[in-house]
């Protein structure tokens, strides 16, 4: 260990190497380490401000992203509504020219339409048997995961 010369209240001795701050206090004399100290407590008080401004600086970036995040969602809930109007609006249309063409021959259009619906009712049910397995398997799979 190396010896360093140190002041202690108007004297001198030899100490071993001890970390800096160490040193600058055993190295003050008696007033100067009280003045000192009451700096240290006015730079405790700095820190606590700068920690209150800190926060305060957090708060309005957590309440900008939240207030941002609201806009989004207010945006996105307004294009939803506008899609959904149009698709209401060519499902309309669908509908109605499908009336009009069914309109003439009643009888062949319900078996027609029938048709249709087991034809879509059948793919429906090949489809539902063709994933139902992946999806029990998806469904077992988050259900037993446990997060840590």
């Amino acid at each position: 260990m190396m010896k360093l010369p140190s002041m202690v209240s108007g004297r001198t001795f030899l100490t071993t190497s001890r970390p800096p701050r160490l040193l600058q206090i055993l190295s003050l004399t008696l007033p100067a380490f009280l003045a000192n100290a009451s700096m240290d407590a006015n730079r405790g008080q700095n820190g606590i401000q700068q920690l209150l401004a800190a926060e305060q600086e957090a708060q309005h970036i957590v309440n900008a992203a939240r207030n941002a995040k609201m806009a989004r969602l207010k945006e996105a809930k307004e294009e939803a509504e506008k899609e959904i109007a149009e698709f209401r609006a060519r499902t309309e249309k669908e509908f109605q020219r499908k009336v009009s063409e069914s309109s003439g021959d009643s009888g062949a259009n319900v078996k027609r339409l029938e048709q249709e619906t087991e034809a879509k009712i059948h793919n429906l049910k090949g489809e539902a048997a063709r994933i139902s397995h992946d999806v029990v398997h998806m469904l077992l799979k988050h259900v037993t995961t446990v997060r840590t």
